[in-house]
């Protein structure tokens, strides 16, 4: 992932699951580890759209919904994919057969959050840092890919087993299965109600 999307992980990450709308730029840097000037350049297109409002010593997100979309719209998923192979088990079993560092994504990640599926998958997306146990448990195979392994960044373990909820829902944005539509869905409707 990129830097800016560091701080719109940490800004929707304290909006959806936090209740924080109201930040300094300093604070920001320090949560994130990423430098004032990539902050700074992070809420550049936030405060053109007036989806944050920027004040002398502090700024808000005004709206949420905004940065949500924005991030997702500029998400490159698949710049993020280190490795991908063909599991032959069922779901349920690649998941269970994951390290403990792993974070779950996308569908694993709202079926693990939500204790709900909106529609079936076959996919399995994680991030994972220690790439040769995943390759051990699942070793390079022919067929159509089932497992993705993403890069996974430092400040991910603090988020918790699976990504935010801002995090799965950028990731579901740009999957290519035709059931990550479902999953948005539902997601979309979750977020509208912590919302109101």
């Amino acid at each position: 992932m990129l830097k800016t999307e560091f701080v719109y992980r940490e800004l929707l990450f304290q909006c959806l699951e936090r209740h924080n709308r109201g930040f300094t730029q300093r604070e920001l840097s320090a949560q994130t580890g990423v430098s004032l000037t990539n902050v700074n350049h992070a809420l550049l297109p936030l405060r053109r759209m007036a989806a944050v409002k920027v004040n002398p010593r502090n700024f808000s997100v005004v709206n949420p919904k905004k940065v949500l979309l924005y991030w997702a719209s500029n998400r490159n998923l698949q710049r993020d994919i280190v490795y991908s192979t063909r599991a032959d088990a069922s779901v349920g079993n690649i998941e269970k057969g994951m390290p403990a560092d792993t974070v779950f994504a996308a569908y694993s990640a709202y079926k693990f959050r939500f204790r709900e599926a909106p529609a079936d998958y076959s996919e399995v997306y994680v991030y994972a840092e220690d790439l040769a146990e995943i390759k051990r448990r699942f070793p390079a195979a022919g067929g159509p890919p089932n497992l993705f392994v993403l890069q996974k960044d430092g400040l991910m373990e603090r988020y918790g087993k699976t990504g935010t909820i801002a995090q799965v829902f950028v990731d579901l944005w740009n999957m290519p299965e035709w059931y990550a539509k479902d999953f948005l869905k539902a997601l979309e409707a979750r977020i509208d109600a912590i919302l109101e």
